[in-house]
């Protein structure tokens, strides 16, 4: 009978969810350095090769070692990766690193991918997020949910100051080697759809490659703090539908880190605050979830 009970039980995982730049991929980091874990890339552009500037891909020295799966292992001229194809390749990723004794941490913005992952039944003709009716409460795994949140006065200015970084950072660069004019009006799929790179290629397009144009530049840069700022909006508006569905889903305030970012404290003042405000909530989530039959 315990081993019939053993079989039946749901695979377990923790599942960190966000808007961008509010910290998933910090604290999926610092989870799976506390707990015997593997990370699942669940962001619908960081699956994609190249951009990792532009994407804010996490870089392998962040990765503190850390396995990181799904993340840049597409070409960027491949195929679109739909949910479907997510929910497929995901679950068996997620098979792997389980059958190894390990925890899986999904950690991404794409929550219509994270949707396709988790549900039981799924849809691919069906927008779950055009109604809270359409998200499934049914799931296949047992998961543990973790939404680090940042009030959103605090967050927008973190992420128009995260944009500017990115730029001093080589993104512009970047975003002027991957520019194709052949690819300029054709339909975008992929990693094209990067907040950046429509921006940028209406830029590279009236810009001479050896001329720069101040105003020109401005206003790319404008249009990508403004479209950052509508998908942080959308991603909210998503995670609280799955929340009102009746997904139990956990809060973890990091406004209080962010502001720390703003004000430059010193960086071991900033890493005490993200501790106690979120690393340390986060690790007793997983603690009791991890317990719990």
């Amino acid at each position: 009978m315990e081993q019939s009970r053993h079989k039946n039980r749901k695979e377990k995982l923790v599942v960190i969810l966000g808007a961008t730049g509010a910290g998933k991929s910090k604290l999926s980091v610092d989870l799976a350095t506390r707990f015997s874990s593997e990370i699942i890339n669940s962001d619908k552009i960081q699956v994609y090769q190249g951009l990792e500037i532009t994407t804010n891909q996490i870089t392998i020295q962040d990765r503190h070692g850390v396995p990181h799966h799904l993340l840049g292992y597409l070409r960027h001229d491949d195929t679109e990766l739909t949910p479907g194809d997510f929910r497929l390749t995901a679950a068996n990723t997620v098979s792997d690193i389980t059958s190894r004794g390990k925890l899986p941490i999904i950690a991404g913005g794409s929550n219509s991918f994270i949707h396709a992952l988790l549900t039981e039944h799924y849809n691919p003709k069906i927008d779950p997020f055009s109604s809270e009716s359409r998200i499934s409460k049914s799931l296949r795994y047992d998961c543990c949910f973790i939404w680090v949140d940042v009030s959103e006065t605090v967050l927008f200015e973190y992420l128009v100051k995260r944009v500017d970084e990115m730029m001093d950072s080589g993104m512009f660069e970047e975003l002027s080697g991957f520019y194709d004019p052949v690819k300029f009006n054709k339909t975008r799929f992929g990693i094209r759809k990067a907040i950046g790179v429509p921006e940028f290629d209406e830029y590279f397009k009236t810009v001479e490659k050896r001329e720069f144009d101040k105003t020109a530049y401005d206003k790319a840069v404008d249009d990508i703090k403004e479209n950052t700022l509508r998908l942080a909006k959308r991603q909210i508006r998503k995670i609280e539908k799955l929340r009102d569905a009746g997904w139990e889903i956990k809060r973890v305030d990091a406004t209080t880190s962010f502001k720390a970012v703003l004000m430059s404290f010193e960086g071991r003042r900033r890493r005490e605050i993200w501790e106690m405000d979120v690393l340390e909530p986060s690790v007793k989530i997983v603690n009791r979830f991890l317990v719990k039959d």
